[in-house]
């Protein structure tokens, strides 16, 4: 007799045993025990009965590839790597109330506006409802077929009968496959449905569209394996402050990966945003001491956004860092190389770092606009506003080039900033009327701007 499995419901790790704490994600009462993908009997090996040959094709086949739907959403087509591609199976994560069925209703009615026959299946929801959200974003006139459904099984039979091009699932989280012995929600239910719609969709040929909740640590809920069986991995993020909304890819099978999305939430619903530099920056007002503009990548597109720094006189005798908009370990990295390299101790400071706007940025390419940052905020002295700042630091104090600079120094031209600091080595090209400053050391950035080091 097989020995008992348990999963935690919240991060899906697997135990042996019962226990009341999961040691994954550190929550409580999540962990349950695992019951068969089946109430048949148990699993048996293949035996020896032969299978069927498979179909073999070579790389060098002319077969053309399929074509993509366009939605007319210029920054959700630029997400999904230039259009939804057919049979593709797609799994859209996000906060609660962050406007990810506001988002995915919009596309639905998007693509059946352009031909594209739609299906809109909602598990949380009733059809009225659905059709009372429709009618206050002004979709009430898409050709979109609705349902509120959560038997897999019956929505699956829907969709043979239906074939359409595009079907929306909101959310996975809430369907139920009845050849599962497990309530609706745990991990065996989501990763059981997961694969049954992705299956349909290779071989059906229809594209589906997965939404899935979401842990308060910003993960997809449920079992990692089923990011690892769709094609393509969205999350739409934000902070409920601002108004922008951030549409991210972290997986494509079909596209660049970290490619984004922003949107701005509007009362009308979600409107796409075609220069998000300029929205970025829109609140930035005169130059103050702690603010640059960094020029960063975002998947494909260069995006200016402000960085803010203050440091203050510390009243504990632990000072505090936080830091909202990056990462708090390589903001400590950038505060040990500015005292050991540079001389510039911190200690008894508290240090904030902010990325203005909700955006969130992983590039070590931000390193030097933060360490301008920090010594303009801790030396009360402003730099010019019509600056921007990009590089990467090492722990020897050299700064390092960052990718496309080019790109980056285009972008922020555009939007007419005459002067840009850069370590020395990365490819500029011609640009007329942007003076470049190239160090090559963090020491010699911060004599030459701040005298000191």
């Amino acid at each position: 007799m097989a020995k008992p499995s348990f999963s935690c419901s919240a991060c899906g790790a697997s135990f042996t045993k019962w226990s009341g704490r999961c040691e994954g994600c550190g929550d409580w009462n999540t962990i349950s025990q695992d019951a068969g993908l089946s109430a048949g009997p148990a699993k048996k090996s293949l035996g020896a009965k032969r299978g069927r040959a498979v179909t073999l094709t070579d790389l060098a086949s002319e077969e053309a590839p399929p074509p993509r739907a366009m939605s007319g959403i210029g920054e959700l087509d630029r997400v999904l790597g230039g259009g939804l591609v057919p049979a593709s199976a797609i799994l859209v994560g996000g906060d609660p109330g962050i406007g990810k069925s506001t988002l995915l209703l919009q596309a639905v009615a998007a693509f059946a506006r352009k031909g594209l026959k739609t299906l809109y299946v909602s598990g949380e929801e009733a059809s009225a409802q659905v059709r009372m959200r429709a009618r206050r974003l002004g979709l009430a006139d898409a050709p979109v077929q609705l349902a509120a459904e959560t038997n897999l099984r019956d929505i699956l039979t829907t969709l043979e009968a239906e074939k359409p091009g595009l079907v929306i699932i909101d959310s996975i989280q809430t369907m139920w496959a009845d050849n599962v012995d497990s309530a609706p929600g745990s991990v065996s239910q989501v990763r059981a449905s997961a694969h049954e719609l992705t299956t349909f969709a290779k071989r059906t040929g229809i594209s589906v569209i997965m939404v899935g909740h979401v842990t308060k640590d910003g993960q997809i809920a449920g079992p990692r394996v089923v990011e690892h069986m769709v094609d393509t991995v969205l999350y739409f993020e934000g902070e409920r402050g601002h108004q922008f909304r951030i549409l991210r890819s972290v997986k494509n099978r079909f596209g660049a990966a970290d490619e984004i999305g922003v949107f701005e939430m509007t009362g009308a619903g979600l409107a796409e945003v075609t220069n998000p530099s300029a929205l970025f920056l829109s609140e930035r007002g005169a130059p103050s001491p702690g603010s640059v503009v960094f020029a960063g990548i975002e998947g494909t597109r260069p995006v200016l956004v402000e960085l803010q720094a203050l440091v203050a006189p510390s009243p504990h005798s632990q000072p505090r860092r936080t830091v909202v908009g990056w990462d708090g370990g390589r903001l400590a990295m950038i505060l040990a190389v500015l005292e050991a390299r540079c001389g510039i101790p911190f200690a008894g400071l508290d240090v904030y770092l902010n990325v203005a706007g909700g955006l969130k940025i992983s590039e070590p390419a931000a390193d030097l606009a933060v360490a301008a940052a920090l010594l303009s905020a801790r030396e009360d002295r402003a730099l010019p506003g019509d600056t921007v700042i990009f590089g990467e630091i090492s722990l020897s104090g050299a700064l390092r080039p960052a990718s496309q600079t080019e790109n980056r120094l285009k972008e922020a031209q555009k939007l007419g900033f005459t002067s840009a600091i850069a370590p020395a080595g990365g490819k500029t090209g011609t640009l007329e009327g942007l003076t470049m400053t190239r160090p090559t050391d963090l020491v010699g950035f911060v004599g030459e701007f701040f005298g000191a080091g």
